[in-house]
Parts: structure tokens; C-alpha cells; sequence
């Protein structure tokens, strides 16, 4: 230390010493021929000099030893949030419920305080609800309060995605429920914003009902496809969906019920394809969709009800096409079709009814092209056509009916096919 100061002081003095020199070159140079400079406006000037030398290297280190005051918070901050990781952790895995409710909210409250680990902390929270899980009370590894547990955990996420202008919204993250179990949980007013993605692929859906009422799907993906619904409700009535998507591709339906309705789909598209509906509910009533697609192509279905009664359709596709409607209904009454399509080209009916009575079409389009009918009935009794079009061409008929009571026609441009029903004045 001593030899450090030693060192130190010569250097001061010799900076001070050279700092004196120059200013007295200097300011005899400039005051050459004219008054001798006073030997203490030399002494002020090396002062002053050495003053605002010293203030910057007292800045530098005041700096330096901020940064190193910061990083050793910072260390210590990380220490601490690692250890309420582990410890939430452990508490997850407790055989207690309550202990395991504890750790649900520790890990949520962590994810909050943790912005760099929030995703970490997300995907805790994901798995456990990946794990195992028996509903029923009389089988081996049912847990009593688990029900709870898992509910809680859905709340907490559902409490971060409503406004995604808040620091802790984990709407720009990913939640990863791939082949989790659901009997319940709210998912209300949720925001799927660009960038973030909901994944419940391969998920089983036996009861309850999950509830994504008042949902906004701006950009992100919420991911359904070969998931099995035999049972509950699933809730995305008065859900908005623009330039998003939610896919349930390839998913199973055996007796679930899916509410649409009053949902408004503006540029997003929302698909069913190739997927096996033998029963449950469809309802897209009184559905808003604008430049919005929504697809069943290759669907299978039997038995179920597919209801857009009461839609609204603007530049919109609502595709059935190579669908095989070997029963169930498919309704769209009382709807509005301006510059959309409902498209059936190439699906197989044979014993489904598809139902259009008092439809109004204004420069829409239904597609029949290269349909196979062995059975079943469409109607489109009491229907408008204002310059739209059906296109029945090139379908194929064995025994179907087609109902076209009191049509009102107004110069519209229609493409028939072979149905004997039609009327000629059509």
C-alpha cells in the first residue's frame, strides 16, 4: 500500500510539475512583448487543470465503483431468485396439495419479479400440467386437491395475458399444454398477441368446460390439432380473432361442445381439416367474419351439428370441401353471404343435412362442383339470391333432395347441376 502511494504522489508531482511548465510556456508565448506574466495566474492555471483532472478521475471511479456495487447486487439478486426457483420447485412436487398451491404461486410470483427467466418459470408451470393427472376418484393415482392445484395454475396464467401492456404479461411468451388432460379451467379474456403461441396439441378434454370467452388471438397461434375432445364445453364465444390462427387439425370430437358464437374473425383463419367429428356441437351463431377463413376441408362427420345460423360472412371462406357428411347437420340460416364463399366441392353427402333456408346472398358463392350425393338433403327454402351464385356442376346425384321453395331470385347468376327439384323458372 505504502509503496502504491509512494508512486502515486511522485506521479501527481509530476504531473503538476509539467502541467506548471506548460502553462508558463504557454502563457508567456501568448503574452509575448507585453506585461510578464504573474507566476500566479501560472500557479491558478495548473490548478484549476489539475482540479478538472481530478474531478474526471473522481467521476471514473465513482463509475467504477457503482458498476461493481450493481454487479454484486445484481449476484446477489440472481442468488436469491434461484433459490425461490428451487425452492417453488420443490414445493410443486410436495404430496400435499396445499404445499403444492404454495408452490403455484411462488413460481407465478417469481415469474414476475424474473424477466429473464420468465419463460423458465412458464414452462414449470406448463409441465406440471403435462404430468399424469386422473380425474376419477376410484382409479390408482387419482390425488385429492389436484383439481385444485391445476385450476390455480390456469387462473394465475390466465391473470398474465390479459393486458399485454403490463411488464409482467406473459403475452408475448409460449405456453406449451401438449397432451395435457383438461376437466375445467378459465382461460377468460386472454391475449395471444405476435410472437407468443398457446400449443394444447394432443391435449384430452373429458369434462368441464374451458373457457376462452372474450379471447383476442392477434397474431399468435392457439394449437388444438389432434387433440380429443369426448366430453365439456370449450368457450371462444365473443372471442376476436385478427391475422391469428387456431388450428384443430386433425382432432378428434365425440360429444364436446364448441361455442363460437358472436366470435369475429377479421384476415385469421380458424381450421378443422381432416377432422373426426362422430358427435358435439359446432356454434358459430350470430359469427362476424371478414376476410376470415374457416375451414373443415377433408372433415368427417357423423351425427354432430355444425350451426352458423345467423353469420356474417364479408370476402370470408367457410370450407367443407372433401368432406365426408355421412350424417349430422350443417346449418347456416338466416344468414348474410356478401362477397364470401361456402364451399362443398368434392365432399361426400350421404345423409347429412345442410340447411340455407333464408340465407341472403349478395355477390356470394356456395360450391357444390364435383359432389358426390348418395343421401341427404339441402335446403334453401325461403333463400335470397342477389346476384350470387350455386354452383352444383359437375355433382353427382343418386338419391338426394334439394329444396328451393319460395327463392327469391334478383338477377342472379346461378350454375346448376342435375337435380330434377330445381325449379324451371331457375
Amino acid at each position: 500500500m505504502w509503496l502504491v502511494a509512494s508512486i502515486a504522489l511522485i506521479l501527481v508531482g509530476g504531473a503538476a510539475y509539467g502541467l506548471y511548465q506548460g502553462a508558463d510556456i504557454l502563457l508567456t508565448a501568448n503574452y509575448a512583448g507585453r506585461k510578464p506574466v504573474d507566476v500566479q495566474d501560472i500557479i491558478k492555471v495548473t490548478v484549476t487543470v489539475l482540479t478538472l483532472i481530478g474531478a474526471v478521475l473522481a467521476g471514473l471511479y465513482a463509475y467504477r465503483k457503482q458498476l461493481l456495487e450493481e454487479g454484486a447486487s445484481h449476484r446477489a439478486d440472481a442468488t436469491q431468485l434461484a433459490e425461490r426457483y428451487a425452492k417453488a420447485a420443490e414445493q410443486l412436487g410436495h404430496e400435499q396439495a396445499a404445499v403444492r398451491l404454495a408452490g403455484v404461486y411462488s413460481m407465478a410470483r417469481l415469474a414476475d419479479d424474473w424477466p429473464e427467466q420468465r419463460q423458465v418459470c412458464i414452462d414449470v408451470l406448463c409441465a406440471y400440467l403435462r404430468m399424469p393427472y386422473e380425474t376419477n376418484p376410484t382409479e390408482p393415482g387419482f390425488k385429492q386437491g389436484e383439481n385444485e392445484v391445476r385450476l390455480t395454475i390456469i387462473r394465475s396464467i390466465r391473470d398474465r395475458l390479459q393486458d399485454p401492456t403490463s411488464p409482467t404479461a406473459w403475452c408475448m411468451h409460449h405456453l406449451d399444454f401438449t397432451g395435457a388432460t383438461f376437466d375445467g379451467g378459465d382461460f377468460t379474456g386472454a391475449t395471444f398477441t405476435h410472437g407468443s403461441s398457446a400449443n394444447f396439441s394432443k391435449a384430452k378434454f373429458s369434462d368441464g368446460t374451458v373457457g376462452f370467452r372474450r379471447a383476442k388471438v392477434s397474431g399468435g397461434e392457439v394449437d388444438f390439432s389432434e387433440a380429443d375432445f369426448s366430453g365439456g364445453l370449450v368457450d371462444f364465444s365473443l372471442a376476436s380473432f385478427s391475422d391469428g390462427r387456431v388450428d384443430f387439425s386433425y382432432a378428434r370430437f365425440s360429444g364436446s361442445r364448441f361455442d363460437f358464437n358472436y366470435a369475429c374473425f377479421e384476415g385469421s383463419n380458424v381450421s378443422f381439416w381432416h377432422a373426426a367429428i362422430s358427435g358435439g356441437t359446432f356454434d358459430f351463431r350470430g359469427a362476424h367474419l371478414s376476410d376470415g377463413d374457416v375451414s373443415f376441408l377433408g372433415v368427417d362427420l357423423s351425427r354432430g351439428l355444425v350451426d352458423f345460423s345467423h353469420a356474417r360472412f364479408y370476402g370470408s371462406t367457410v370450407e367443407f370441401s372433401r368432406a365426408d357428411l355421412h350424417g349430422g347437420t350443417l346449418k347456416l340460416q338466416h344468414g348474410h353471404l356478401n362477397g364470401g364463399k361456402v364451399d362443398f366441392s368434392h365432399a361426400k353427402f350421404s345423409g347429412a343435412t345442410v340447411d340455407f333456408s333464408h340465407m341472403e346472398f349478395l355477390d356470394g358463392t356456395v360450391g357444390f362442383s364435383d359432389a358426390d350425393f348418395s343421401d341427404g338433403t339441402v335446403s334453401f327454402s325461403h333463400a335470397a339470391f342477389f346476384n350470387g351464385t350455386v354452383d352444383f356442376s359437375d355433382a353427382r346425384v343418386s338419391s338426394a333432395a334439394v329444396d328451393f321453395t319460395d327463392v327469391e331470385v334478383d338477377d342472379a347468376a346461378m350454375v346448376w347441376g342435375p337435380f330434377p327439384e330445381i325449379p324451371p323458372n331457375l
